[in-house]
């Protein structure tokens, strides 16, 4: 067992090295994220003019809840990893997996992993620098349950932002281009996700049928129980069932995507 948890170790340490080239990169983005939260305090500064609480939440809450959302999504978040698949699939990369004992969804989520210690250790950075200058407008959750809840919350979430991505990269065997799916799934992740606003401010009925899917767990659901928007453990519990059930599903979904890929699959390159 160890020897094959090894290999993957191995695939882990290139692309932690891999990465950590870019770190510079990495650092920068993470800066002019925090940019964005620029642009938070001036638009939300001006919807709470006058008004102590929106949708029951104080402005320091809503500062909070965009805060935790950029670094959430720099650890966990998977930036570029369809792309990355779709390449290796074009390119006639993953010959090498098929004959090989090296499974290929183990091996890109060792490289996902790498990926995400970087970025999420580079947050750290600019979260430390604008750290005074936010302190002030942050405010978190008192209780322990939230944070116990948080943590299989966002190890879950990784599971399924990675599972989508993973998904999206298989359509390469049916499909030469999938930017154009990417690039929806996008757009439903930054609103149905809760990158744009909290979900929270939706309509009750919305709300709940937004939890009913998966784009509600890949950012939304960790970041609302780390900021108290989440406020319930009986809800929040039930909610931990749904995004297990999202996780089970999407992570099947790849599999299947694989195994039919590969009647399609022509072994050339690589």
């Amino acid at each position: 067992m160890f020897a094959s948890l090894g290999k993957y170790y191995a695939a882990f340490t290139v692309g932690l090295q891999s990465n950590l080239i870019y770190r510079v990169n990495f650092a920068v983005r993470g800066f002019f994220s925090f940019f964005h939260l620029i642009v938070v305090f001036i638009l939300w500064g001006a919807a709470y003019a006058g008004n102590a609480h929106i949708g029951g939440f104080s402005l320091a809450q809503t500062i909070t809840y965009f805060v935790a959302l950029i670094v959430v999504q720099f650890m966990i978040g998977a930036f570029n990893e369809d792309y990355q698949i779709s390449e290796e699939i074009r390119n006639g990369l993953i010959n090498q997996f098929l004959l090989k004992p090296v499974n290929y969804f183990a091996y890109r989520f060792s490289i996902y992993l790498a990926a995400r210690l970087v970025t999420g250790a580079l947050i750290l950075l600019p979260l430390v620098v604008f750290y005074p200058l936010l302190r002030d407008h942050l405010t978190m959750p008192h209780q322990l349950w939230p944070y116990l809840y948080a943590m299989p919350a966002l190890v879950m979430s990784a599971l399924i932002q990675f599972g989508i991505a993973y998904c999206f990269g298989m359509l390469t065997f049916w499909f030469l281009e999938i930017q154009g799916f990417v690039i929806l799934s996008m757009a439903l992740e930054s609103v149905l996700g809760g990158q744009i606003f909290p979900l929270d401010l939706l309509p009750k009925w919305l709300f709940g049928l937004s939890a009913g899917l998966p784009y509600f767990y890949q950012m939304y659901f960790p970041v609302a129980l780390l900021t108290g928007r989440i406020d319930d453990p009986v809800m929040a519990a039930h909610m931990l069932k749904i995004q297990l059930f999202w996780v089970v599903v999407i992570l099947a979904l790849g599999q299947l995507l694989w195994r039919r890929g590969l009647r399609l699959h022509t072994a050339v390159g690589g």
